[in-house]
């Protein structure tokens, strides 16, 4: 899942319906500019205003709504295609009321019913940083929203039933870090746009606060106490580095995937320790929820359970028949909270889509591209329920075929090649001709050839980190071989996720992997299963 198709979602973020276009703000502050920036960047404004291979802020992401696709505004101050010629009062009214420039009601893809609890002093600060930026002529594409959803008076229901304007007021019985958090979490930071159960409801006691549920075919976890299902069993700074890096220290399994990735890659990885701890402290007051009750689990921690020949076939010889991991490597499934969500949906969309290099972690391959939909049901309900797992079963349903037909990724063979993020690690592979070096391999030739070019690259970027030069050299690898017929006996899935696998053990184990017999790769390979 690339970075941008990663974070599409109707409930997602930041997708106001904005029009307009005006100049650059003369005389603004820098101070209050700086503030803005860190406010936009803790509210991940830059998600969903921003295209893939599009210029930052200057909107045109697809958000797919359950009323049709919407295309986000441009946020930059152009003159004619951004927000240049609007005034303060006139985003405020945007901002925090769900008002357009012309009086029309924005669709509650804007989280305004969250925005609603900003401070006057954040919003012109926001404002200010967003007029600051440079402008870029960027019209916006028409929104696909089909009738009668397009009838905007027609929101006047949805506002009367769920949208309740008023700034935040702290809670005079809490203290000023919990309070703090609540601002964040209810406001700015807009949680419960992803992690809420009822999305459509919007901020608000109706909407199954914080309790988990589908966004966008991904499952947004319970971050309630819950000691099972949620995040009642995880140490404050088990949270709070979960939130900085998409993983957790010690024996706390996982690894963010789909949007929450993208969330901290984004947005929490830059905010400060004490806004996180905040947010934590926060989360700690919200009331605990059971998203699912034991009578709908069902045992499969057994001989012979759906799942386990298929377990043992694709997924223990990385995550450990015990489903205990590799530390430092693979995460563990048994006792991951994520795995155990209420809902599959982050973990049929890893099986089938794979997972990049991050945080240290090896790439996991997409592995369900090789098996059955059967297959992938069986070891699903298998994962979620063995070790000590517990979460319901899916039975029957469309889960399955609607997180294959959802997955694009370059992993997984259903989306182009991803760009190379880092520059150093794209100069290093230009300057090395490692694109056509790349060219006509068989599996066989993959480690003799990852021996030479992996020191080349390491060397030419020295300051990339070993994720960085893993998925840059697995893109190199996605444009020499994509086009190319390959071997009969592995699919594209199996080829990619091998090479990807043998570069992280080349730069893990240099010296293991120069011994290694052609086509024999190291045992420590990999795939972090984890989402969110």
């Amino acid at each position: 899942m690339t970075r941008r198709t990663a974070r599409g979602s109707a409930w997602l973020a930041l997708a106001a319906l904005f029009t307009a276009g005006p100049a650059l703000a003369q005389g603004s502050d820098a101070d209050l500019i700086k503030r803005g920036q860190y406010l936009a960047t803790s509210g991940d404004c830059v998600a969903c205003h921003t295209a893939p291979g599009g210029k930052p802020y200057a909107g045109n992401y697809g958000l797919n709504t359950p009323i049709g696709l919407i295309f986000t505004p441009n946020l930059t101050p152009d003159p004619e295609t951004g927000i240049g010629k609007w005034s303060y009062e006139t985003f405020e009214k945007a901002f925090r009321h769900g008002i357009g420039d012309e009086g029309e009601y924005l669709y509650p893809a804007f989280p305004f019913a969250w925005y609603t609890k900003v401070s006057d002093e954040d919003t012109k600060a926001i404002f200010a940083f967003l007029k600051s930026l440079d402008p870029v002529n960027e019209k916006r594409k028409e929104s696909q929203i089909p009738f009668p959803f397009n009838i905007r008076t027609a929101l006047i229901t949805w506002r009367t039933a769920f949208f309740s304007e008023g700034r935040f007021k702290p809670d005079p019985n809490a203290s000023a870090e919990v309070n703090r958090g609540a601002y964040l979490v209810e406001g700015l930071g807009h949680c419960g746009m992803c992690h809420n159960e009822n999305k459509i409801v919007g901020n608000s006691s109706l909407a199954g606060k914080l309790g988990g549920g589908v966004i966008d075919g991904w499952y947004a976890p319970n971050i309630t106490p819950d000691g099972h299902q949620g995040i009642g069993a995880w140490k404050d700074e088990e949270v709070v580095t979960y939130l900085k890096t998409g993983t957790a220290p010690g024996n706390r399994p996982g690894v963010a995937a789909g949007p929450m990735r993208q969330a901290i890659e984004e947005s929490t990885s830059k905010m400060t320790d004490a806004d996180l701890k905040a947010i934590v402290a926060y989360l700690r007051t919200v009331p605990a929820k059971e998203t699912y009750k034991a009578k709908d689990l069902q045992a499969f921690n057994q001989p012979g359970a759906p799942g386990a020949d298929v377990y043992l076939t694709y997924c223990s010889s990385c995550h450990r028949p015990d489903g205990t991991g590799v530390p430092g490597a693979i995460p563990a499934l048994a006792g991951n909270t994520s795995v155990q969500s209420e809902g599959p949906q982050t973990v049929l969309r890893v099986i089938y889509g794979g997972l990049a290099a991050q945080s240290g972690l090896a790439p996991m391959p997409a592995i369900g591209q090789d098996m059955t939909e059967q297959q992938v049901r069986d070891v699903t309900d298998y994962i979620r329920n063995s070790w000590g797992n517990k979460a319901p079963v899916m039975n029957s349903g469309s889960a399955v075929s609607e997180a294959k037909a959802a997955t694009q990724t370059m992993l997984s063979g259903t989306a182009p090649c991803d760009a190379i993020a880092d520059e150093g690690v794209k100069k290093a592979i230009e300057s090395n001709n490692i694109v056509a070096d790349l060219k006509g391999l068989t599996s066989v030739d993959f480690i003799p050839k990852l021996v030479t070019i992996v020191p080349k690259v390491k060397s030419g970027a020295p300051k990339a980190s070993d994720d960085d030069i893993v998925n840059g050299l697995t893109t190199a690898y996605c444009q020499a071989a994509r086009d190319e017929p390959g071997e009969p006996k592995l699919s594209w899935a199996a080829r990619i996720g091998s090479f990807a696998n043998l570069t992280y053990s080349q730069l893990k184990h240099p010296e293991k992997q120069a011994s290694a017999t052609p086509g024999q790769p190291p045992a420590t390979g990999a795939s972090p299963m984890k989402p969110q």
